[in-house]
């Protein structure tokens, strides 16, 4: 996953409001029910700590969501008086309110998870309707109109047809073509992880055949048609199968670097050093494990985290406070552009014992901590 949204959150100094939100229930007294809520939520954050202006601006932030067409779940992050990220969730959350040192950003990465953008191309003889499908739904991203005629062959074979007949198939192809270019062009601009063609078999054979090659790779054709309410379910199985193979090939990267000692960490400490210097290239984590609980020490700035308070005024942190291991390498993280990803769904025994690993940009020793 990629962390830039979590940008807003990294250039703010705490403490920290973390506030997560089901809006997946809906009945004709939600509105009342999310007052209540609201009320409640500001009342748990001033029993552990937080400031009055920020208890105001959750509230007056849940209270906000009293009409939303929200299908899950909101995250909200606030400091200093102000609400700096209400992030949509992409899966109903279990409803939590906290206050610490750093934004509660853990759970994002199976809340808002990985949410592979799937291009779908409603294909047929004259052109193509294309969809961007994703957790949020369905976005129309454009059309394509080939050539309108001739698009149907005739039922003789009579002689006198035969240029008919072929004028018929060089339509199609001019046709396929069109769309192939479209849709490799659209999936270039939205960046689409998957390409799924709906359609006839002949014409989706065709159109995938024009594709781009490293494309065609990503490119399946639905069993069902558009007018079929088993296309959702499909489209949602295509892209939850691509997230478990993404996890099933991160982890194999993973255990190889592991192995070889280059490449890959995993252990709090060794992990700190690599996400100070910005050698993490994706950090690994399953949040079960015993490593995302382990203290840190952290200051303003998201490098300045280390696993002694010592070690964090080393490196220029004023008055640094204890906080979550995982919370701190997700802020180092998304300040210094690397991604996270979730390994839950992995098998124990394929990711990092701990619960906490990395795939780095390049492996170098760690330097001295006082000269960092």
């Amino acid at each position: 996953m990629d962390l830039a949204f979590l940008t807003p959150l990294t250039d703010r100094s705490g403490p920290w409001a973390s506030v997560y939100i089901d809006t997946s229930r809906h009945s004709a007294s939600t509105a009342q029910e999310r007052s209540v809520e609201a009320a409640g939520v500001q009342r748990s954050l001033a029993a552990v700590g937080a400031d009055e202006p920020t208890c105001r601006a959750v509230r007056a932030a849940v209270d906000d969501l009293q009409h939303t067409s929200e299908p899950m779940g909101r995250a909200l992050f606030a400091a200093q008086g102000e609400v700096a990220l209400d992030l949509p969730l992409s899966t109903a959350p279990v409803p939590s309110a906290g206050w610490g040192a750093l934004p509660r950003t853990t759970p994002l990465l199976d809340l808002v998870g990985e949410d592979p953008l799937c291009l779908v191309a409603h294909v047929d003889r004259k052109g193509a309707d294309l969809e961007l499908h994703s957790a949020r739904g369905d976005m129309t991203v454009g059309t394509v109109s080939g050539r309108q005629w001739p698009v149907h062959r005739t039922a003789t074979a009579d002689w006198s047809e035969r240029h008919f007949q072929l004028r018929v198939e060089n339509t199609w192809e001019h046709n396929a073509g069109e769309i192939a270019e479209a849709v490799a062009d659209r999936q270039a601009e939205t960046q689409a992880e998957l390409v799924v063609l709906v359609g006839d078999d002949r014409e989706c054979a065709s159109v995938k055949d024009k594709l781009p090659g490293p494309l065609r790779d990503r490119t399946m054709r639905a069993r069902h048609g558009a007018g079929s309410r088993l296309l959702g379910v499909e489209l949602e199985q295509a892209r939850a199968q691509h997230v478990a193979r993404r996890v099933s090939h991160e982890m194999e990267r993973y255990a190889e670097a592991f192995g070889r000692q280059e490449g890959a960490v995993a252990g709090v400490p060794g992990l700190v050093d690599a996400a100070r210097e910005h050698r993490v290239e994706e950090l690994l984590v399953r949040p079960e494990g015993p490593d995302p609980h382990r203290e840190v020490w952290v200051g303003q700035s998201p490098d300045q985290v280390a696993v002694r308070r010592t070690d964090a005024i080393a490196l220029g942190a004023k008055d640094p406070v204890s906080a979550r291991a995982d919370d701190a390498l997700m802020r180092c993280a998304a300040a210094s552009g690397a991604a996270a990803l979730s390994v839950s769904a992995a098998t124990p025994d394929s990711g990092p014992a701990g619960g906490l690993g990395a795939l780095l940009r390049w492996t170098e020793p760690a330097t001295d901590v006082a000269g960092s």
